[in-house]
């Protein structure tokens, strides 16, 4: 079995906890395969939406995307995001824009994120 850095309740908790200026709502989409795990609405008024992805321990630079993970990003570029929990040596979470998931499943954590570590993807999101 492949232990994953943490698993996607946990990061989920934690963005939560780091975001409270962001209404979140957690999507459980069994009918629409692909639809990231959460929508979220900034102070701003801007919605957008996450993906949470988690490393595993043994491959901590691979990030495992679905066919309909990749799809949806790539038909909806603007204000979509993933973020990913990896090891402390990565810098325990990294941001990506939606638009950059056929290079993040490319290159996995070599890609450079938007925002490294969780109060920086937080100042992100919460900037929306």
């Amino acid at each position: 079995m492949v232990r994953p850095v943490i698993t996607e309740r946990q990061l989920w908790k934690k963005l939560k906890n780091a975001t409270t200026s962001i209404s979140w709502t957690r999507l459980e989409n069994w009918a629409l395969f692909g639809t990231p795990d959460l929508l979220g609405y900034s102070s701003r008024g801007t919605f957008f939406t996450v993906e949470l992805k988690s490393t595993s321990l043994k491959k901590s630079n691979l990030v495992r995307c679905s066919p309909h993970q990749i799809s949806f990003h790539i038909k909806h570029p603007i204000n979509s995001y993933i973020l990913v929990a990896c090891t402390l040596e990565l810098g325990g979470f990294r941001l990506y824009s939606g638009s950059r998931i056929l290079e993040l499943v490319d290159l996995g954590l070599k890609l450079e994120p938007l925002a490294c570590g969780l109060p920086a993807c937080a100042r992100v999101l919460e900037g929306l």
